[in-house]
């Protein structure tokens, strides 16, 4: 146990396979120099990041769990569901995320021709260019139109024309996150619920939401969260203890397109023990 305290980890990051800003390479380098003895990288609905990361993490004695965020609607609400330690070569698994990509390069289309009617000059082959390699998202929208003067920073692309209201604005083809678990489960990983705090609920709804996941095979909750106050963190735990889950923890690093957040650290409040992911680990492995 003693060793298990010295070592800290990061369970929740995105590199430029999906909305981050380091390549996956780069974000194993900044792991290792941030101290870190574990990470694990979950970009959203892509796993195409990990083959990159692992030889670098490997020689940087880096351990690399295999992980993905899957974006999904629970009654209108945006809920992610983390995945780890998923299979990469299970071929059930990449054919549904390969319809998670195609749906999300057919929702970047039609964002783009929204875009291109309020007068904008940007086209899909334009952001490729700009952003050679990633997996386009509205991060990367939002960049583009403030790197070409477009728009004068970022919170004006989402309050004016990204945002989840917003009249360029389009939804995602999602799952329910109930298919998001079997579909982890699928890919031989567990299933996370991911930022719990960021979905608002009070304590009877977040409960009864937790029975319902739990009951469709939920193996944990994120509970250690760069945006919990101490009292979201307590509750979360509680939450995670009275259902039987394991504890996940996680900055969700994004690089600069979340430049408050640091790896490992969050806005400064995280200190993730690697006691966290020893029990995940052995969950895992006593499963297979």
């Amino acid at each position: 146990m003693t060793e298990f305290t010295t070592k800290t980890i990061d369970l929740h990051t995105h590199s430029t396979e999906s909305d981050g800003t380091l390549t996956p390479q780069a974000l194993m380098e900044h792991a290792r120099e941030a101290g870190l003895s574990a990470i694990a990288l979950t970009d959203h609905d892509s796993i195409q990041g990990l083959a990159k990361a692992r030889p670098v993490a490997e020689s940087l004695g880096l351990e690399l769990v295999p992980g993905v965020e899957l974006s999904t609607d629970y009654e209108g609400m945006e809920v992610h569901i983390l995945g780890y330690y998923i299979d990469e070569k299970n071929a059930g698994f990449l054919a549904k995320l390969k319809e998670f990509v195609d749906g999300r390069d057919r929702r970047n289309e039609k964002m783009i021709s929204l875009l291109q009617k309020e007068g904008f000059d940007i086209t899909m082959e334009k952001l490729y260019g700009e952003y050679p390699k990633s997996v386009i998202t509205r991060a990367h929208f939002a960049r583009y139109l403030v790197e070409h003067g477009f728009v004068k920073n970022r919170e004006t692309v989402f309050a004016e024309y990204l945002g989840n209201t917003c009249r360029c604005y389009v939804p995602r083809e999602k799952l329910t996150p109930f298919e998001a678990i079997k579909l982890i489960q699928m890919g031989g990983g567990l299933a996370f619920f991911a930022h719990p705090v960021l979905c608002h609920m009070d304590d009877d709804e977040l409960r009864a939401f937790v029975k319902e996941l739990k009951n469709a095979g939920l193996a944990g909750m994120e509970a250690v969260y760069s945006m919990n106050t101490p009292g979201d963190e307590a509750k979360m735990l509680s939450v995670a203890h009275e259902f039987d889950l394991l504890v996940s923890g996680g900055s969700d690093f994004h690089g600069d397109n979340k430049p408050h957040i640091r790896l490992g650290a969050g806005k400064g409040n995280l200190n993730i023990p690697y006691e966290i992911l020893a029990r995940i680990k052995e969950s895992h492995f006593n499963n297979l």
